[in-house]
This record gives C-alpha cells, structure tokens and sequence, in this order.
C-alpha cells in the first residue's frame, strides 16, 4: 500500500540532484522535498542523515514540502529523494526527440507553478500569451493569432466548450477556465503540424494529455488542499483536490479517479468610459456653438465580484490483457458556477446631457486623429435631463463540459493499429442576468484626461441611496451549446525502405454542432404590476472604497449601492406578476452543423544527420447554417475540400545541437458568430447586420527555423524564426443588398482579397 502525503508552500526555490540512502529497518520511504528560501544546503545535509520516520519529521520541520510514500516490505530497499529535475528533463526530451517544433510541460512541471488552470502554465512556452477574462486565463494566443485560430487537443481529441457571458459567443477556441491542472499528466504544444494532428490551428496545437492508472503505483493516492488569498475581496478561497489510482497485481487493469474543487471569488474595479462615434454641437454658456463635436456617451465608477465554484472530476479505465493491447475508457466532467455581479455609477454627458441640447459651461476641447474635435471637461448644466445612474447587474451562469472517451491500441512486432472513438457536450450561459436601471437629475461637471475620469454630481450626493428611482430593467437569458461525436482510424508500420523508416496513415470523421439561443426580459412600466422603487428600498450600504492608486483626486471612489438579495424580493415579484415580458429572440439563434471527414498519409526519413517527416492532410467540410431571417427559419449549406501538405526537416550538427526547419500550409474556419446565416433589419434606418455562411477558412503558408542548443542536462538554448503568410482574413463591410425587393444597407463579414503576414523571433533560455 502507498500513501501520498502533500503539503506546498509557494515560496519554494529549486530542488537539489537526487540523493540517495539505504536505510535499515523494513519501512521504506520516499520523500520529495522542496526546500523554502533560507533553507541552505547544510541544513538539508542534516535532514538527510536521518532515517525512516523522521527524517519526513525532520524535513517538514525545516520548512520543506514533503511527500511520503510508504510501503511495508520484509527486505530493506533504497529510498529516493527527488525533486521537479527530472520532470523538467523529460519535458526537454520530448522537444528534443520530436521530429516537429513542439514544447512540452509535464504534471509535475505544472503542480509546481502557483497556477490557477492550464492557461496559466502554457503562457511559460515562448510565443504563447495567456488572455485573462474576470481574473483567471481563458484563452490562449500563439505566435500572434486569435485565440480562435488556434486549437486545443484533449488525448488527440477536441473538447465542446462553452462560455456563460452574454457578450461571449460560441467559439472555436478552448475555455481553459474549465479545466483544472491536477487532471493532466503532461502537454504538447505543436507550433508546426504534422499530418496526424487536426487541422484548424493556424498558431499551434495543443494537446492535453490526462493521466492512466497503469501508470502510476497501484494504491497511489494523493489529497492535497490549498487556499488562495485575493487583496481586493479580502477573502481565502480553497481548493481541494484527490486523486486515487489502483490496478493489479498484474498490471493489467487499472482504476483512476479523480475530483478538484475550487471556488475563487475576484473582485475588479474599473474607471470607465464608453466611446461614440456620435458628432454633437456644443453650446457654451456665452452661446458660442462648437460643431462636430465627439463625446464620450458616458462613464463610471464600477466594481465587479464574481463567486465561481468549479468542480472537476475524471474517471478511467485501462485494461491491457496482452504486452500488445492498450485499451482506456476516459470520462472527464467539469462543472463551473460562476455567479456575479457588476454596479456601475454613471455620468452621461453625450448619451443624455449633449443629446438633451444642455449648454455646457468652460468646455475643455482636444482635436481627434480625423481633425474633429472632442469635449474633455465642462460642466453640464441642464438639472432636468437626467446625468446620473447606476446599472447594478446580476448574473447566475454555469458552464459544463463533459468528455466520455475509447482508446484502443494493438501493438504488433513492428507496427501498430490504433482507434478512438467519443463524444464530447458543452453548455454554457446565464439563467438570470438581471440588469436595473436606477436613474437621477442633477448637472454633472466632467473631466477627463490622461489616466483621469473625474466626475462632480453638483445636486446630488453618489451616497445617497434615496437619490435614485428605478425606471426599467431587463433579463437576457443565454444558452449556448456544443456537441460533438467523432471516431478515428490510425495505421503506423516501421520500414527499411531506404531513406524511409516509417509510415503513417489514417482516417477520421467528426460531426459538431453549435447552438445559440438567447430570451430577453424587458419591463412594462404601464403594466398594473409596476410600482415606484427609490433605490433606498434595497440598499446595500455603501462600496468599498475603490480604485486604489488608479484614482485621481476628483475620481468617484464611493457610493451607494445595491443589495442583490433585496432587489430579487423587492423588484421581481412584479416582474413575475407580469411587469416584464419575456421574449424569445430569434434574432440571437443560430444553429451551425460540420460533417468534417479527414484522411492523411505521413512518412518519417532518415538520411546521414537529416531527419523528419513529409506528410499531407486531406479534409472534406460538409457545413450548414441555421437562423431565423424575417421571422422564418432558413438554412444554406456548403462543402469545400483542403489538402494540407507539411514537412518537417532536422539536422543534427552533434548530439546537443539540432537546427530544425518546417514548411506548411495550415487553414482555421472562421467563427461560428460570422458563420451565422442570420440577418436582423432595422426598418427606420433601411439598414441591416447579418452573418456570411459563405465565407471562407483562414489560409497561411508558413515557414520557420531554428536553432537547439542542450549545453547540458535539462538545460537548452534556442531561437527560432517563424513566418506566416495568410492569404485572407474576415472584416466586416457594408453594401447594398435586395432584401424582399428593398435595397438595404447589410453590415457583413467578408473574406478580403488580400491576407496578411505574420513573422517573428523567439528565444529561449532554461537552466536549472
């Protein structure tokens, strides 16, 4: 039997080379240990001269994490202390032997890093940049692309994500907030392809791979708990997390199962200001008119908070009956709840003051990039046209993502048949995203600058709760979803065929399909249900002070503020007693179907020092796209092919320098938003917006180079070249368009005629 005993302090510094001790006695023990700065080598040394039980006493006493593992046996046996070196060696061995460009990051490399989710330790790759949505990393960008041209690989396969945000839309991008880094056993990051890997990255590939029972030691059972702090909310938060892994004593089957939950609460403050591209006229208090002018439509002081609970659990199976069968069911689930809300305190000089025709005393203007001019100070004088509100919203989201996986590999003298087969389901968004609109009278004096929002509201007080009156409200209930089944063939066969040493090939058939829907509440005030609400009916006090250094002087840092809990028992029992109406938005669905059926050839070579691969994909995409236009609902359908070559060539100059090369095309579809076949007409103004199911993919012809140099054990230098060379991308264009025999102006996405290039250096340097 083994016990797995953890505890990490995050002030950790790098662990020594592996020692080793014979002890006596019949416990035998392994102890990991990580020593916290101040702990000098001499120390150590005295820990280590200890046996048995306190030695793990005596480590721990010195401030070190330390992990045991103990096992009775009737012989002594040597016991190894280890640390993170060897995990960062086999990283670099896996770029090393790989025949494409490739990173790699194992699980021990990411259980060391204080990070939140896999996001987080992918952005240590050079060339990867982490996007960081409400706190946490979400997204990811290579080499300079979107996130949504690049993809993300769990064992090969892709995995349905979603996103609660209403402002978010179905992506083909990878919510890294999902998944959480104790499920993972290692990463790849691929940024030039090769056949066998799935097309759709114009950036790279990652693959995630999750761990298996028979890899690790029967009875193997980790539990470790941890808790995060966060300055602004002032709060610790948990996180906990087991693992369990058992097989038999034969080694041929295998149980794993493992659970992770965390809640992190976050709080963000924000001085804001919302730009339009509306021109006013300005009238100062001398009648002096100022035409053409830019305002901003308004500004705030907000505070954000956001409660997420996520809980992430895996279970798998592994059963080999012979050295030559590998067969694994993988189930991965991850739940995510993620609860919040946003108040925003309000000036409005364009959207109300400047709209209302209000005389403006000592405007301050600046001249615009286009020669205009825009209003950066004044006071607003008109008492009567509204100038403060508040825009408290509350949201209960959810996200889910769910991965039910079949591996099987059979294994022959010299070659191998491989095939896997799965589905994958996602549901993200709001059941509630409740926004009230709370609204006051008053002259308001702005000024903004560099790094300076500034706001004086001269015939109210911003703490005063009974200042403001509720005068509408609305409810966008948001679901999205993602659906995936798919199954692949593979076939790998070692040659002697001169320079050929091997071949690969293979066939595989994906079937996914998007759904967007969304239902908007929005209030009657004439409705008999309706009823006057002053905000001081549902106070929440006052905010924390906000800003911190961001804040200037004249910067609202202050005020009162609304209690969720209240404003649901105060406001919306009138809404349920019939003052909002609740709406099912066609123009918000679409549905997006891909039958997608790829087939590829790969072929390894060796020559003299030159090694690599030269393969092609070739991938059929059969598409169809859903959406209401005019109230009815219509599909269009395409299907275009691609043929994908790649070549990757390395050259080992010795045994620690290697200079790789890679050329390639490589395509990314467009986004399930532009793919929409949804059009939304505005009557009034004759004019449109829409999607294009017509457009086409992203292509790049890519190339890139590099030098390796390992200068020793677990150690590398390198730089590497890259360029991309795309030959399209989408921006939106608006033209005339007969719609039911009118002419309308149509905003749509649009493959330009020209692409774009992308190149750049990357260097990198480790050490231990």
């Amino acid at each position: 039997m083994f016990l797995l005993f953890s505890c990490r302090f995050f002030n950790l510094c790098p662990v020594n080379n592996q020692e080793s001790i014979t002890p006596g006695g019949s416990l035998t023990l392994q102890i990991i240990y990580q020593p916290r700065k101040g702990i000098n080598v001499k120390t150590m040394n005295k820990i280590m001269r200890h046996k048995k039980l306190p030695l793990a006493i005596a480590a721990f006493a010195a401030g070190c994490s330390v992990s045991v593992f103990a096992q009775i046996t009737e012989e002594p046996e040597e016991m190894v202390i280890t640390g993170i070196r060897s995990s960062l060696q086999q990283a670099l061995s896996v770029k090393k032997d790989s025949d494409a460009i490739v990173h790699a990051i194992n699980a021990e490399d990411i259980g060391e890093f204080p990070d939140k989710n896999i996001a987080d330790s992918l952005q240590r790759i050079p060339g990867i940049s982490v996007d960081r949505i409400w706190g946490e990393g979400r997204d990811i960008f290579v080499r300079g692309t979107n996130s949504t041209m690049n993809r993300t690989l769990m064992n090969g396969q892709n995995v349905a994500s979603a996103y609660w945000w209403a402002n978010d839309n179905p992506s083909r991008g990878f919510n890294y907030s999902i998944l959480a880094s104790e499920l993972v056993s290692s990463l790849e990051v691929y940024k030039s392809p090769e056949a066998d890997i799935d097309e759709g990255s114009i950036g790279g590939t990652v693959i995630v791979r999750t761990r298996k029972p028979l890899d690790l030691a029967s009875g193997t059972v980790n539990l470790s708990a941890e808790s995060v702090y966060s300055e602004l909310p002032d709060v610790w938060d948990p996180q906990l997390s087991a693992l369990g892994s058992w097989k038999n004593e034969e080694g041929t089957f295998g149980v794993l199962a493992s659970i992770n939950s965390q809640k992190r609460r976050v709080r963000r403050d924000g001085l804001e200001g919302f730009a339009d591209n509306t021109l006013y006229s300005v009238t100062d208090q001398n009648g002096a008119v100022t035409n053409d002018v830019y305002a901003v439509w308004g500004g705030g002081s907000a505070i954000f908070q956001q409660e997420t609970e996520r809980l992430t659990s895996n279970a798998t199976l592994q059963f080999k009956p012979t050295d030559a069968w590998d067969l694994t069911l993988n189930y991965v689930k991850s739940d995510m709840d993620s609860d919040n809300n946003n108040q925003n305190y309000l000036f409005m000089p364009g959207g109300y003051k400047l709209a209302n025709g209000d005389r403006v005393t000592n405007p301050k203007f600046i001249t615009t990039g286009d020669g205009k001019k825009a209003i950066v100070a004044g006071t607003f004088e008109n008492p009567n046209s509204g100038g403060a509100a508040i825009e408290p919203i509350f949201r209960e989201a959810s996200v889910e993502s769910e991965v039910l996986d079949f591996d099987a590999t059979y294994t022959g003298d010299s070659w191998t048949a491989h095939a896997q087969i799965g589905t994958t389901s996602a549901e993200g968004g709001s059941d509630r995203d409740m926004g009230y609109w709370f609204e006051a009278n008053t002259r308001e004096r702005v000024n903004l600058g560099k790094n300076t929002i500034e706001i004086e509201y001269l015939d109210i007080d911003p703490k005063d709760h009974s200042a403001l009156t509720l005068l509408s409200a609305r409810d966008w209930i948001r679901k999205m979803e993602d659906e995936e089944n798919y199954a692949q063939l593979d076939f790998e066969k070692e040659l002697d065929w001169g320079i050929i040493t091997g071949i690969k090939t293979g066939i595989k058939v994906r079937d996914e399909t998007i759904t967007n829907n969304r239902t908007v509440g929005s209030t009657n005030s004439s409705h008999p249900a309706w009823k006057v609400i002053t905000m001081d009916q549902v106070s929440g006090g006052l905010t924390p002070r906000l800003h911190g250094e961001a804040a200037t002087s004249g910067s609202l840092t202050q005020y009162a503020w609304i209690d969720g809990d209240k404003a649901k028992q105060v406001i919306d029992p009138m809404f349920a007693a019939g003052a909002m109406t609740y709406t099912y938005d066609k123009k918000a669905f679409y549905e997006i179907n891909e039958e997608i059926s790829a087939a590829y050839v790969k072929a390894d070579f060796e020559i003299a020092k030159f090694h690599g691969n030269l393969g092609v994909r070739a991938v059929q995409t059969d598409q169809t796209s859903k959406a209401y236009i005019d109230g009815e609902l219509g599909s269009v359908s395409r299907s275009y092919d691609d043929f994908l070559p790649s070549f990757n060539l390395i050259y080992d100059v010795a045994d620690d320098v290697k200079v790789r090369a890679a050329i390639s095309k490589v395509m990314a579809r467009p986004t399930f938003q532009d793919l929409s076949a949804n059009i939304t007409i505005n009557a009034t103004t004759s004019s449109a917006s829409a999607g294009n199911p017509n457009i086409k993919p992203f292509y790049a012809d890519q190339f890139e180079a590099g030098v390796e140099w390992y200068f020793e054990e677990g150690a590398i230098l390198s730089g590497t070249f890259f360029s991309k060379s795309l030959d399209t991308f989408v921006f939106t264009r608006t033209t005339t368009e007969v719609i039911d025999g009118q002419n309308i102006s149509v905003t749509r996405p649009h493959n330009a005629s020209d692409g774009a290039d992308i190149s750049g250096f990357e260097l990198q340097l480790q050490k231990e």
